[in-house]
């Protein structure tokens, strides 16, 4: 059965730095894609950062150069680092990964992981 495991996360003031890890459990599945996505209350959920399996990455414009996000292929994790956090980086982050296994490719989701960041 092939899992997402988030790690990390937690409470943080104003500018400081918070690391979130990815691991995808599983039997023979590949990476195309791993990332993360955001959802604070009463918002919408929103793209925070994504890495595929050569290397490209996208970030949203809001955490452009304070967030970086990389990949461990042979481990099947990814990472984000979180630096300069913001009271509005506060939500809940969930992992995401576009996994291959055999000639089938499949979403999935991690469980979530709270970031709060306090002024």
């Amino acid at each position: 059965q092939v899992q997402l495991v988030e790690s990390g996360g937690g409470l943080v003031q104003a500018g400081g730095s918070l690391s979130l890890s990815c691991a995808a459990s599983g039997i023979d599945v590949s990476i195309r894609v791993m990332g993360w996505y955001r959802q604070a209350p009463g918002k919408q959920s929103e793209l925070v950062a994504r890495i595929f399996s050569d290397g490209n990455t996208n970030y949203a414009d809001s955490v452009k150069g304070r967030f970086t996000i990389s990949l461990d292929n042979a481990k099947k994790m990814a990472y984000l680092q979180m630096n300069n956090l913001k009271p509005e980086d506060t939500a809940k982050y969930y992992c995401n990964a576009d996994l291959a296994s055999g000639s089938s490719l499949r979403r999935y989701w991690g469980r979530g992981t709270q970031v709060t960041v306090s002024s």
